[in-house]
């Protein structure tokens, strides 16, 4: 199997479900495997084999990579249902080399469908950047899996130019689209309130509007923690472009390194401060440190939620 923290590795994978069938198999076995047992790790469909019983639904496939003996179960499809939106704006696109945070999110919501699957739990797709631009039902179906998968490609296939977010506008729409008690996962920079406190405040109503509603919520603030968050850029001058309004400025990063971090800490705070207030999970997604931290904090977010 390939290592999938590897970047260009990554890449060569173009085929969306086997990523995520690897991403997701390769997390199952590394939790059989783990002593750690903060939440059930045998999913919907396993449990460990009792002595005596009949083998003919043991997973002979799971017994080769962990060396225990678990037996497929066929329970009843859960009530769980879980949409997934995911931000496709402009400033998604960074780091133009390499692994970017939008395909860092594509195959981080490929790889939680496919646990949504596995586990019989409803999952629907959002696709926004200023508007909803893309917006399905919650199924379960293999059928429906394909099919978002499909259109996961098709907008990975065609990056935004010059694209904002409006990602208040878009949580008050999916707060009146979508069922009541459902989770809702968010994958986004969080980057368009960074610059101006009235609009996290906007941002937080629209987010009480989902509370409201009885959504659970997981923000996912995918990042390039070096660049984005360190602002480790080599010590000379540099020309930056920003990548929704194409907006220039030339700059010494060590001038500002400073007083960047310092604001920047700041927004973070007073995001995670609020996070906090409203009983929503804010999750750190470094696209440089794989999906694992994604796939566990869904399943830890599941969990307090059945």
């Amino acid at each position: 199997m390939p290592k999938l923290n590897d970047d260009q590795q990554i890449r060569q994978l173009a085929n969306l479900e086997l990523l995520a069938r690897q991403v997701v198999e390769g997390f199952i076995t590394g939790l059989h495997q783990s002593p750690f047992h903060g939440f059930s790790v045998e999913f919907a469909e396993h449990r460990l084999y009792n002595n005596g019983e009949s083998v003919k639904n043991i997973d002979w496939k799971l017994l080769a990579r962990t060396e225990k003996l678990f037996v497929k179960q066929f329970e009843e499809e859960t009530n769980l249902r879980c949409y997934l939106l995911l931000d496709t704006s402009s400033s998604m696109n960074f780091p133009e080399k390499g692994l970017s945070k939008l395909q860092f999110s594509t195959y981080a919501v490929a790889s939680l469908m496919h646990l949504f699957k596995k586990q019989r739990d409803a999952f629907g797709l959002c696709l926004f950047s200023d508007k909803i631009d893309w917006l399905s039902g919650a199924k379960s179906t293999s059928t429906h899996l394909f099919h978002l998968y499909a259109e996961l490609k098709r907008m990975y296939s065609n990056p935004k130019v010059n694209t904002v977010t409006d990602i208040t506008g878009v949580l008050h729409h999916i707060a009146q689209e979508i069922h009541q008690r459902s989770m809702v996962i968010i994958f986004s920079d969080m980057l368009e309130n960074s610059v101006n406190p009235d609009k996290l405040q906007l941002l937080f109503a629209a987010i009480q509007h989902l509370k409201f509603n009885k959504h659970e919520v997981i923000i996912f603030n995918v990042h390039d923690r070096q660049k984005e968050l360190d602002f480790n850029f080599d010590n000379r001058p540099h020309h930056f472009v920003d990548i929704e309004s194409g907006a220039e400025i030339k700059v010494h990063p060590g001038k500002v390194r400073d007083a960047y971090r310092e604001s920047l800490a700041a927004y973070r705070h007073e995001l995670e401060l609020k996070c906090a207030q409203y009983h929503i999970d804010l999750v750190d997604a470094d696209i440089h440190e794989g999906y694992n931290q994604v796939l566990k904090a869904y399943l830890v977010k599941r969990n307090k939620m059945i």
